[in-house]
């Protein structure tokens, strides 16, 4: 029920609410009352008077209640925000460094003193923080485990332990995942669906069409995280969307990887700012490779890219219609990410927020138990 609110374009009564879930209406009293005393939903006053009848109260996400920290770590910089139930960002620290040159110890401890200051901030501010999940530009196993990132240098490292290392996250639930994977989902969140919604006008809604596009995060390294229909798909093992060692000149330069050609080699951010006349081709190729392959009907362009969308624009499209097979039937469309550089740490604490709201129950649970 929390997502019936979460998702109106308006903010709607206890009765819209039964109306669209088919709960009884004192099913619905009850537990909007739990959702009011547990601080996740807060009533407000109705819209003034326009005919007969009482106004009803509306429903709206509470924005002091539960909040996500989203973390990043990248190969040169340091990231922490806090996301409120409603989506807005409440704290956002970035710190720039080179990361290549710290352990893997070192680099998350002072993301984790990063983060420790977010969290503090936050609960000043009236926000209880649920969560914490951390972005990192790799393969990442179950448990939070970081197989490995090539960029960084790391393999084999317990991100999570590193973390809860720091005190002021020793409590906090924090769970790991690749930065364009989660760059993907808040992409998702922002930009939702991509068809009509709605009523036909025959009290029957339209039907929604679900999201499907590729996301390419643009840093020094290059990943990308495909939505199809609405959800993210992680491959098999949870590795999938490594398209920076997607090889595209088979003869080209060697790479971190152990590969040669690879598309980070000419696409990737120190390739960009060297000034390499090659990106947006390698880009269009690549990204050809996968339209072909997947009928991905969208392309986001996101990291580096998203503020220089325009300049490469012209050099991926040219190189989408003449390598895709269906560019004469359905061009693909080609889009800078809408939360640009902070997609990946804003998509780490949505996924936070995203929890609490698809399981508020369990969120009350916890909050009952930890003030016990």
């Amino acid at each position: 029920m929390l997502q019936t609110v979460a998702n109106s374009t308006n903010q709607p009564s206890r009765a819209a609410v039964s109306t669209a879930t088919g709960l009884t209406r004192a099913t619905v009293s009850a537990l909007v009352d739990d959702l009011v005393a547990g601080g996740l939903l807060v009533e407000v006053d109705p819209p003034p008077r326009t005919g007969a009848g009482r106004p009803a109260v509306g429903l709206t996400l509470t924005s002091t209640g539960p909040a996500g920290l989203g973390l990043e770590i990248n190969v040169d910089y340091l990231a922490a925000c806090v996301v409120d139930l409603t989506g807005a960002v409440r704290q956002r620290f970035v710190e720039h460094a080179d990361q290549r040159p710290a352990d893997p110890a070192q680099a998350l401890a002072a993301l984790g003193a990063l983060a420790a200051r977010a969290r503090l901030a936050a609960e000043a501010d009236g926000l209880t923080v649920a969560g914490a999940a951390l972005a990192v530009p790799g393969l990442v196993a179950g448990g939070g485990l970081v197989r490995v990132a090539p960029n960084l240098g790391w393999q084999d490292i317990d991100a999570v332990a590193e973390l809860h290392r720091v005190p002021e996250l020793a409590d906090l639930p924090v769970t790991v995942d690749n930065e364009a994977n989660l760059a993907a989902l808040g992409e998702l969140r922002v930009t939702g669906a991509t068809g009509p919604s709605g009523d036909t006008g025959a009290g029957r809604p339209r039907q929604v069409e679900k999201a499907s596009f590729l996301y390419v995060s643009g840093e020094i390294g290059i990943g990308a995280g495909l939505v199809l229909d609405g959800e993210l798909y992680r491959g098999v093992r949870g590795w999938s969307g490594e398209i920076g060692h997607v090889t595209v000149y088979p003869d080209g330069r060697p790479c971190r990887c152990g590969s040669r050609g690879c598309l980070e080699q000419y696409a990737g951010q120190e390739a960009l700012e060297s000034g390499e006349p090659l990106a947006a081709a390698a880009l269009g190729i690549a990204l050809s490779a996968v339209v072909n392959l997947l009928d991905v009907p969208v392309i986001v362009l996101g990291g580096a890219y998203a503020p220089i969308f325009e300049g490469l624009r012209e050099g991926i499209e040219a190189e989408l219609r003449q390598r895709v097979l269906t560019s004469g039937l359905a061009a693909v469309a080609l889009r800078p990410a809408a939360l640009g550089a902070d997609a990946a740490m804003r998509g780490a604490a949505d996924a936070i927020i995203r929890a609490v709201r698809e399981d508020p129950a369990a969120w009350l649970r916890r909050s009952s138990q930890r003030y016990a």
